[in-house]
């Protein structure tokens, strides 16, 4: 007999030695959905402890059938992820289809003329989801294709999941970091596939964008960008960096070469971390950690 060919890869499992598969009724299950990779974590909500990190890539999934198939695979072999009594459960989705409404001009009948001003749509595959951020005074609209929303249904019948965005997820995150921040720096997430810039002043959210990346020299030219359209200086405004780059890797050293103040930014503080996740650098899985907040 042929072996199935895996469709997924495990980059990072780390997981604290209190997590209890008989107390998943205690936990809350945070799902990180992208195109191409996917994360999982587990918050203990008595004590709010962060117990378990996942993070997987799909190196083949070129469709959303394909996406299906993997996240089938994946958690067909997984020990607890189909699980259905979690206390919670939220996924968020990394897609470009969404929107930022105030909230002043936000109304439930108008989710699919708000995306209409942003992306394309396709309201026979796709359905239209608002997000209320806790915050700033907006609303995220995004889309969700149906066959991954119902997928998720059907894995999780009797405990109906929480659909979030992750610039939902990103904005909430960073504005709860921007608390402990003074002055105004430039707050900047890289994924793996996009570049999401912030700007917060005194409490409220100026700026938020999330930028395609094809090559390394786009990150720099998506910030310069941004930097010039707030008139601040790559010299000496601050910028507090997360995501996918090593403190020591040779991107960030390049990234350094032309925004010389920048340091790296913390895991939410609202979460406790014991010691097995030292291995994960502080600035990583922001949008991962944040799913909590929303």
């Amino acid at each position: 007999m042929q072996a199935t060919e895996t469709t997924y890869k495990l980059i990072k499992k780390i997981k604290d030695e209190r997590f209890d598969e008989d107390k998943i009724h205690q936990y809350e299950l945070l799902l990180n959905l992208g195109t191409r990779d996917f994360q999982v974590g587990i918050v203990d909500s008595d004590g709010e402890r962060f117990l378990l990190l996942e993070d997987y890539v799909f190196p083949s999934a070129a469709s959303q059938d394909e996406l299906i198939g993997a996240l089938d695979q994946l958690f067909e072999a997984h020990a607890f992820l189909k699980a259905n009594f979690w206390k919670e459960i939220k996924i968020s989705l990394k897609n470009q289809n969404f929107v930022q409404v105030p909230k002043a001009l936000f109304s439930e009948d108008s989710l699919v003329d708000y995306l209409k001003f942003n992306t394309h749509i396709n309201t026979d595959e796709e359905d239209f989801i608002p997000v209320f951020l806790k915050n700033t005074q907006a609303v995220t609209v995004f889309a969700i294709h149906k066959d991954v929303k119902d997928w998720f249904k059907n894995i999780y019948p009797n405990n109906n999941p929480i659909f979030v965005h992750q610039s939902a997820v990103l904005i909430d995150g960073v504005m709860e970091a921007a608390k402990a921040h003074q002055g105004n720096p430039l707050y900047i997430y890289i994924d793996r596939f996009k570049l999401h810039v912030l700007s917060v002043h005194n409490g409220k959210l100026i700026f938020y964008n999330q930028f395609i990346i094809k090559q390394f020299s786009d990150y720099i030219k998506y910030i310069m960008l941004v930097m010039k359209s707030l008139n601040m200086d790559q010299q000496t405004s601050q910028v507090v960096l997360w995501g996918y780059i090593g403190k020591n890797s040779p991107h960030y050293h390049e990234f350094y070469k032309y925004i010389s103040n920048v340091t790296f930014g913390e895991r939410p503080d609202r979460l406790d971390f014991n010691y097995f996740f030292d291995e994960a650098q502080d600035h990583h899985f922001l949008d991962l950690y944040s799913i909590h907040l929303c």
